[in-house]
């Protein structure tokens, strides 16, 4: 009951903060208001959601530290990576969404396609959060899965609709802190009850500790392990638009880099629990039920309340992200052009009806994948290394114009299709990130023989 009255909490508070959206701004980026404290813990409740507490404790309870590598280590650099780099330069350009970069560096085709490619990574992600939040109301009821995962999505579409980033925002500071706060209760109390971190430690298997897979693991799977979330999800339009919802540059820099390290404190909580959740409770049938099972089992009822309302409002906060961000492209980017004089309440709207329509999707994708890890890691590797490529040359350079983008677009996404499901390539993300750059610079260097000649 303790769990049903704090989903409804949250409820009433998208409702209420609905009232406070006057227009488009308001509604995807919280009015631009963003201070240092609710930044930080929006980025990283927003990425601290179902794949780390659930995929990757249940990836590393079955993989050892090596499951640990995309989640939370990839992520955590990526928070890093977009602080250090990226925050600033995006936050100058005062875009709406990321797609809003592609037209203003190249043209609205590249804006359009662009879009195509961003839009399912976000809905893939939203899957993978609705179906964490299944298995955590599965293993806390008597519903099985796929009951679970029709409630938490009809609970996170409703959500999403009324509340957008500025309700999102709020309500990460607290939820961040009760997040923190039940994982930290939950590896406190698991060294306590194995006799203090030494005793823990020695009953793991040295087996399971290595992070960069075992003796037989080619360097560029490991590398390509890590490549996928660090460049494949420094630039969605989920942390994009944290960035550009806050007050300053330095407040989107720094947000970005303490958020960032926030989130490896708290993951390698996650690590620990999964590591030792083996010995704990073995031969689980669904291991990424393991970290609810070991709080239901170690904390007290009120930790243990405290916990799972912090979980599930972590993974509303990321589902709501994911779903504002493919109704933000497509809304913003596809539908307001076409009718350049709506007004911010229409815009509103269609926002919203993004928000169910790929909601509906998301809930689809849940219910017919094997798990939460393997759709973090088809949303951060879809179509995302021609993005890479061409954001960061438009970012920061002149270089290249709009066909060398949309040819680099096309070509990272065909082969990585091609090598992810038609090949035995065993690192299809490194090779598309490869032939997206080479297109990109071959293409520009063709357009720079052509201006060159022209002007001649």
């Amino acid at each position: 009951m303790g769990v049903l009255a704090y989903i409804l909490v949250q409820l009433a508070f998208g409702i209420f903060v609905s009232r406070q959206i006057k227009d488009e701004s308001d509604y995807l980026l919280a009015g631009r208001q963003l201070g240092p404290a609710i930044a930080t813990f929006t980025i990283f409740a927003t990425w601290f959601g179902a794949e780390t507490c659930i995929g990757a404790a249940g990836a590393i309870y079955d993989q050892g530290l090596s499951g640990g590598s995309v989640d939370p280590f990839g992520y955590s650099f990526c928070l890093l990576l977009m602080g250090a780099v990226f925050a600033m330069p995006l936050w100058r350009r005062q875009y709406v969404t990321f797609g809003d970069l592609f037209r203003e560096r190249f043209s609205p085709s590249v804006e359009k396609l662009a879009v195509l490619l961003l839009v399912p990574t976000s809905i893939i992600w939203a899957g993978a959060q609705i179906r964490g939040f299944g298995q955590i109301l599965s293993a806390l009821s008597d519903f099985d899965v796929s009951l679970s995962i029709t409630i938490a999505a009809s609970v996170v579409v409703i959500y999403t609709v009324y509340g957008g980033l500025l309700a999102d925002a709020m309500t990460d500071f607290v939820q961040g802190i009760a997040l923190i706060a039940g994982i930290a209760a939950i590896f406190i109390a698991i060294l306590w009850y194995t006799g203090g971190p030494q005793n823990t430690l020695a009953s793991i298997d040295p087996e399971r500790l290595h992070l960069f897979g075992g003796p037989d693991t080619h360097w560029l799977e490991v590398i390509e392990t890590w490549a996928v979330p660090i460049f494949g999800s420094v630039l969605a339009q989920e942390l994009i638009a944290r960035i550009l919802a806050c007050r300053t540059p330095e407040i989107a820099r720094n947000a970005a880099l303490m958020g960032g390290g926030l989130y490896l404190v708290v993951g390698l909580m996650v690590v620990f629990i999964g590591l030792a959740g083996v010995n704990l409770i073995p031969n689980l049938d669904e291991p990424e039920q393991i970290l609810p099972l070991l709080a239901e089992q170690h904390l007290s009822t009120f930790f243990y309340v405290v916990f799972a309302g912090a979980l599930i409002s972590a993974i509303l906060s990321t589902v709501d992200s994911a779903l504002l961000a493919a109704s933000a492209l497509v809304s913003h980017n596809v539908l307001v052009p076409m009718a350049p004089n709506i007004s911010e309440r229409a815009k509103v709207r269609f926002a919203r009806a993004g928000v169910i329509l790929f909601g509906i999707i998301a809930y689809v994708l849940a219910l017919y994948t094997d798990g939460v890890y393997s759709l973090v890691e088809t949303a951060s590797a879809f179509g995302s290394a021609g993005i890479f490529v061409v954001a960061v040359f438009g970012l920061f350079t002149r270089f290249g114009g709009a066909r060398s983008a949309l040819a680099t677009l096309v070509a990272g996404i065909s082969v990585w299709v091609w090598a992810e499901y038609v090949s035995s390539i065993s690192t299809p993300y490194l090779l598309s990130l490869a032939v997206a750059l080479t297109t990109y610079i071959v293409f520009a260097l063709i357009e720079r023989r052509e201006d060159y000649a022209a002007i001649r």
